[in-house]
């Protein structure tokens, strides 16, 4: 696992795999959460977090290097399966040689390739025994294509309740003053948080000048993002906000707005039922790029899985100050269409739900012991 959704579905899988292999040994690269279930880490997790186009260009002698050293040691102590969860340009290149030695593999969570570059399903179908997808019409591409797949829904889908408690989520949190909420979050990598951090902020030092009851939860997703959070809070003396450590769910439930980037937290403020905001800069030359070889309409999860837009998408050259803040303002404003969007999205956590964790690891546990 290379981010923290992916650690978060490691833990999960790694939880429900023991229950079927109580002496099993789990090893390989994951991060916090999946440590604390028994995992034993070659490598930080963090060493992966790269995205774009130009960043993983920087680091790549040492993502080779890593990659060279989980293959050895997958293949040298005959590993029984290994599952590459998301990280797809590092992880499949690494699955695709390790099935080529004869261990099994599969990869969780599928890449957008429903979405661009969908002349990567062949080499998906070279490199996997079985994809694991959280998402109905990512089963479906997958059949289409004769690539084994199981849908699992998202574990997030059965472990929030289809009703979220703010009051207790607010409770948690130490917050006592009644008042609206703004849950700000510009992502768990370096490079989220630059090109973010700031365009966040100033959108939400407009909002709370506009509303002056306004409370800001900021949750940073660990401490090297808290003290990236807290040097661009140093330019904002004025912005009253509430830093957390971790902590994100329980910071968007306490929230009747979430502001965030694009990506998983996306989806977890749908199944929370809160009215968002998605908001993402790539870089011109990265964005053009991207833009010409994507095939859907959209980028946010509940806007892909509604196939419409349900929330404001402002990517790129729309994601400005002015754009973001009338975005989340409209919703406090508009506590009619908050309801409406909190049917819909109600609906959709229904059909996600496909048993998560425990899915994944009786399709694991089959193709580990298929002859």
């Amino acid at each position: 696992a290379g981010e923290a959704s992916g650690d978060q579905l490691g833990a999960g899988l790694i939880k429900a795999l023991k229950f079927h292999y109580p002496n099993a040994v789990f090893k390989g690269l994951g991060g916090p959460k999946m440590l604390a279930e028994g995992f034993e880490t070659l490598f930080p997790m963090d060493r992966l977090s790269v995205m774009g186009l130009v960043e993983p260009l920087k680091r790549l002698p040492e993502l080779i290097h890593i990659r060279k050293t989980l293959f050895k040691h997958f293949s040298d102590n005959n590993f029984d399966l290994v599952v590459g969860i998301d990280s797809p340009d590092f992880n499949l290149g690494l699955e695709l040689k390790l099935r080529k030695k004869g261990i099994k593999t599969a990869h969780y969570v599928s890449p957008s390739v429903w979405a661009w570059r969908q002349g990567r399903v062949k080499k998906i179908a070279r490199a996997v025994d079985l994809m694991l997808t959280l998402l109905p019409f990512e089963e479906a591409f997958y059949q289409q294509h004769k690539v084994p797949v199981v849908c699992v829904g998202h574990p997030l889908a059965e472990e929030l309740p289809l009703q979220t408690d703010t009051v207790a989520a607010r409770k948690q949190l130490g917050i006592i003053k009644e008042g609206p909420v703004l849950t700000v979050m510009p992502g768990s990598r370096a490079s989220e948080v630059d090109k973010l951090g700031r365009l966040f902020l100033d959108a939400a030092q407009f909002c709370q000048k506009k509303i002056p009851e306004l409370q800001l939860i900021i949750p940073s997703a660990n401490p090297e993002r808290r003290k990236q959070i807290e040097e661009i809070l140093k330019d904002y003396p004025l912005l009253s906000c509430t830093l957390l450590d971790g902590q994100s769910l329980t910071a968007m439930a306490a929230a009747d707005v979430v502001l965030l980037s694009s990506g998983t937290s996306a989806l977890e403020a749908m199944l929370l039922k809160k009215p968002m905001v998605v908001s993402y800069r790539l870089g011109k030359l990265t964005f053009a790029l991207i833009s010409r070889m994507v095939k859907v309409s959209y980028v946010a999860l509940p806007n892909l899985l509604a196939d419409e837009p349900l929330v404001p998408e402002l990517l790129e050259d729309k994601a400005t100050v002015d754009n973001i803040s009338n975005a989340v303002l409209n919703f406090f404003q508009q506590p009619e269409q908050v309801a409406g969007l909190q049917e819909r999205f109600t609906a959709i956590h229904k059909s996600l739900q496909y048993g998560g964790s425990e899915t994944a690891a009786k399709a694991l546990v089959k193709l580990i012991e298929a002859a």
